[in-house]
C-alpha cells in the first residue's frame, strides 16, 4: 500500500488555496468581532455523551466513535461544532445575558455527507445565546449575508422555514419520536402520495394541513399568504407566520448583496428538526448543489446540559466557501539573490516590515510557488540594491 495515500474522500489542502482559506478566515473572524462576537475553540475530541446531547440521531450516525485508553470511556471525534459551543455557554461562561460567540475548526464526518465530496470540514459559524426575540434571528442572517458577501460571492437565495409550524399542526397529537421522524422524513422529500397514505389514520384537518405543508413554497409574499388561508389557527403557527414576516422585511430593507438577493420560503424544509424550535434558513449560491450554509433557531439545545437558554445561528464549510470565493488566491511577491550582504539583508527586512513578500533563490532558481507570483526583483545597482519589475 502506497503510504501516501489518503482515506476515501480526505484531501489534502494545497499551498494556494490554503492560503485562500486562512485569509477568509481572518477576515470573516475578523467581521464577525465588529459584532460583539467572542471567539472559541473548543476541542475536536469530547466524551460521546457530551458531544451528542440534545441533537439527534442524524449526528450519532456521522460522528466517528472510539475509547478512551485514560477513563475507558467512549469519546467522540466531533462531526458539528454547535453543541460543543451550547455547552460552553451553559456550564463554563454561566452568563445571565446575551452572549455572542464564535468559531472555526475541522470537523470529520464518518460518511461523506449528501452533495459533499469530503469526510473532512472546516466549519466556521457563530451563535447567539440568551436572546429569544426575533431581532437575534434577523442579526444571525444578517452575519452570514455578509459572511457570503466577503467571500465575494455575488448572487445568494436565501430560503427560510420554521419550525413552530410543524410543532402547531401536530400540537395536539401524540407522536412519539419515530412517528415523528417518518413524518419529518416524508415532508422533507415531498412525497405527497406516501404522506396522504401515511395521514390517513389522523383527522381530516391535520392531514390536509400536513399536505398542505409540500406546497408551500415559492416567493415570500405569496406563500404567507396561502399559509394564512389553509393552515390551522393555532398560536405556534400564527407566531411562525409573524416572526417569518418581520425578518423578510427586515432582510429587504438592509438588503446590501451586491448581485442581488432573493428571497424564499418553504415550510415543508424541515432538516434539523430535530433540534430546531424556531426560525429556520438556508443559503445558496450559483453552482453548488447543496446550500452553502445553514442555521436557525435551537432554544432546546442548553436543555440537555441543565440550562436553557435561547439560542439561534448559523454554520458553513470554510473549504467549501473558499473553493467558491472570487478572491484572488495568488499574491504578488519580491524576487531576491540568496547572498550573504548586508545592505541586500537591511533592504529585505525594510519591505517584509511594510508588508511586501520577499522570496531569497540561489542564483539561476526561480520561484516555483503556486501561492505567489514573483513580478519584481531586487538588482544590485553599484552598491545599493534596486526595486525593478521583471
Amino acid at each position: 500500500m502506497n503510504r501516501w495515500l489518503l482515506p476515501e474522500d480526505i484531501a489534502d489542502v494545497l499551498p494556494a488555496q490554503a492560503r485562500k482559506v486562512e485569509t477568509l478566515r481572518r477576515a470573516i473572524l475578523d467581521l464577525y468581532q465588529s459584532y460583539g462576537y467572542e471567539l472559541v475553540a473548543p476541542p475536536i475530541l469530547e466524551f460521546l455523551d457530551s458531544l451528542l446531547t440534545g441533537t439527534g440521531s442524524d449526528l450519532n450516525l456521522q460522528t466517528f466513535k472510539l475509547v478512551d485508553q485514560l477513563s475507558g470511556r467512549t469519546l467522540g471525534l466531533r462531526a458539528d461544532i454547535t453543541p460543543q459551543v451550547a455547552r460552553i455557554d451553559a456550564h463554563l461562561l454561566n452568563r445571565a445575558g446575551v452572549t455572542r460567540l464564535c468559531y472555526a475548526g475541522s470537523v470529520a464526518h464518518a460518511r461523506t455527507p449528501v452533495g459533499s465530496s469530503s469526510r473532512e470540514q472546516l466549519q466556521l459559524g457563530a451563535e447567539i445565546y440568551g436572546c429569544a426575540t426575533w431581532e437575534a434571528d434577523f442579526e444571525a442572517i444578517t452575519l452570514l449575508l455578509k459572511t457570503l458577501e466577503l467571500a465575494g460571492l455575488k448572487k445568494v437565495y436565501l430560503d427560510l422555514s420554521h419550525a413552530g409550524i410543524l410543532t402547531g399542526i401536530v400540537a395536539d397529537q401524540k407522536l412519539d419520536k419515530e412517528t415523528i421522524e417518518l413524518l419529518y422524513g416524508l415532508l422533507q422529500s415531498k412525497d405527497r402520495p406516501r404522506l396522504k397514505q401515511w395521514a390517513e389514520c389522523l383527522p381530516a384537518q391535520l392531514a390536509q394541513a400536513l399536505l398542505a405543508l409540500t406546497e408551500l413554497n415559492g416567493p415570500c409574499a405569496e406563500v404567507l399568504a396561502k399559509a394564512k388561508k389553509v393552515l390551522p389557527k393555532h398560536t405556534a403557527i400564527d407566531q411562525a407566520l409573524a416572526d417569518l414576516e418581520r425578518i423578510i422585511t427586515a432582510v429587504n430593507a438592509n438588503n446590501k448583496i451586491s448581485g442581488g438577493l432573493e428571497l424564499s420560503i418553504d415550510l415543508a424544509d424541515l432538516r434539523g428538526y430535530q433540534y430546531h424550535s424556531g426560525v429556520m434558513f438556508a443559503t445558496y449560491v450559483d453552482g453548488l448543489p447543496q446550500p452553502i450554509a445553514r442555521g436557525g433557531r435551537y432554544d432546546q439545545v442548553g436543555q440537555a446540559f441543565g440550562r436553557s437558554r435561547p439560542a439561534t445561528g448559523f454554520s458553513l464549510d470554510l473549504l467549501t466557501l473558499a473553493s467558491l470565493s472570487s478572491l484572488k488566491e495568488r499574491k504578488l511577491a519580491i524576487h531576491a539573490p540568496w547572498v550573504q550582504d548586508v545592505a541586500l539583508d537591511k533592504v529585505i527586512e525594510e519591505l517584509r516590515n511594510r508588508g511586501e513578500i520577499v522570496i531569497q533563490m540561489p542564483a539561476g532558481e526561480s520561484v516555483e510557488a503556486a501561492e505567489y507570483a514573483c513580478d519584481r526583483e531586487l538588482v544590485k545597482q553599484g552598491s545599493s540594491w534596486e526595486l525593478k519589475q521583471k
